[in-house]
């Protein structure tokens, strides 16, 4: 299939005034210019000069987790039930037939990272998948892409609640600490018994939560630090040092306070939501200028919804209010498509258009980040997914 006459904004240093773009099996085949395009027997797509984007990216979400419209019978975020969960899995949580999937497509987001809430310290395990489909497994790009932790209000709110640990931010640390050593001596024990020569060194117990921390420790996976507070995100960054984790900051809402530490520390942002109301006190310095501060200061910045926090559809709308308090606009371009993408590791094929890419894209007349804006076409997995009527 060709999509010809677009102008392609590939989100990869190169844009093309009017160009094509072949799809062959979902993936995007070939680019180049309209003077170059050959006509031949294909299907072709005539796009007749409205912008071409990636498809958009949402790195932290809970789409399919809480569903909408819908209370306890459709609230499969959390498991309140215990503070360490790591062996818990989005995949079998998420429902693709949540309609918030269809105004996911509608407002031009393809891909997602969603999985647990931020109830538990240790919540569980969340993947990157796309947001067309019906069946999960089909839809999967990464599973599982990262553990979730959660620091600050939330573990406390939910365990002092129930009279139970942790009720602070010394025990939210301390038995996260505990959960990764105990998988780190699992793992080195299950080392030791792999390699054994005559097997006279016996495996470790089976333990669902530290097979899944095993990944995470072999930094294999990431691990999501859900924090607002800017003592909270140094918390995350310590834990982070003493396990040697790959790791991502979401939220990170007094990150802008704090540019140069992270900086120095290389940290990586998930930033938002911001568009909404201060609903508890860590949120007193919530500004939509956080990512335009972070994205100025060197700090590589995506950004979220966090839905259903803002409802997922709103993530140009975010990106546009981002620019609007002082974000380059190519950033807050970057910061729904590459950016989220080379945060979450995955890059390889998403994120921008490019030859070997999943054909991904979004088909706009005018600006994407002009409110008055909505996609014309969504393309998914080389398939047209959402046509503007």
């Amino acid at each position: 299939m060709y999509f010809i006459n677009g102008k392609i904004h590939t989100m990869e240093g190169s844009n093309y005034e009017s160009g094509y773009l072949h799809i062959v099996n979902g993936k995007i085949a070939e680019i180049g210019e309209m003077s170059d395009f050959t006509l031949d027997d294909e299907k072709i797509v005539d796009l007749k000069d409205q912008d071409v984007y990636p498809g958009f990216i949402d790195a932290h979400t809970h789409l399919g987790m809480f569903e909408d419209a819908i209370t306890f019978e459709g609230d499969d975020g959390n498991e309140e039930t215990e503070p360490l969960t790591p062996q818990l899995r989005a995949l079998d949580a998420v429902n693709p037939m949540d309609r918030c999937f269809t105004e996911a497509l509608e407002g031009g987001i393809t891909t997602v990272v969603t999985g647990p809430g931020s109830a538990n310290p240790v919540a569980g395990q969340m993947l990157a998948m796309k947001t067309y489909g019906r069946r999960i497994d089909d839809m999967v790009l990464k599973e599982p892409m990262a553990i979730k932790f959660a620091l600050g209000e939330n573990p406390k709110s939910v365990y002092h609640s129930k009279n139970q640990s942790p009720t602070t931010r010394m025990a939210t640390a301390a038995v996260i600490r505990e959960q990764l050593s105990k998988a780190k001596r699992y793992l080195e024990d299950q080392i030791k018994a792999d390699q054994s020569p005559e097997g006279d060194y016996d495996p470790p117990e089976y333990d669902a939560g530290c097979e899944a921390l095993a990944p995470l420790l072999e930094r294999k996976i990431q691990a999501h630090f859900h924090a607002h507070r800017a003592d909270d995100i140094f918390t995350a960054i310590r834990i982070a040092k003493e396990f040697n984790l790959d790791y991502v900051l979401v939220h990170g809402t007094e990150g802008h306070l704090i540019t140069r530490e992270l900086l120095q520390d290389r940290v990586q942002v998930l930033s938002g939501p911001f568009l909404g109301d201060r609903c508890k006190p860590e949120l007193k310095n919530m500004t939509p200028r956080s990512p335009g501060i972070l994205a100025r200061a060197g700090i590589p910045t995506a950004i979220i919804t966090d839905h259903p926090e803002t409802p997922i559809q709103y993530l140009p709308l975010c990106a546009a209010l981002a620019v609007r308090e002082g974000m380059d606009r190519e950033q807050a371009l970057e910061a729904i498509t590459i950016t989220p993408a080379r945060i979450c590791g995955l890059d390889k094929r998403v994120g921008s258009i490019k030859e070997g890419k999943d054909a991904d894209f979004v088909v706009y007349q005018g600006d994407p980040l002009d409110l008055m804006n909505k996609p014309e076409m969504v393309i998914c997995g080389g398939k047209i997914v959402y046509e503007r009527k």
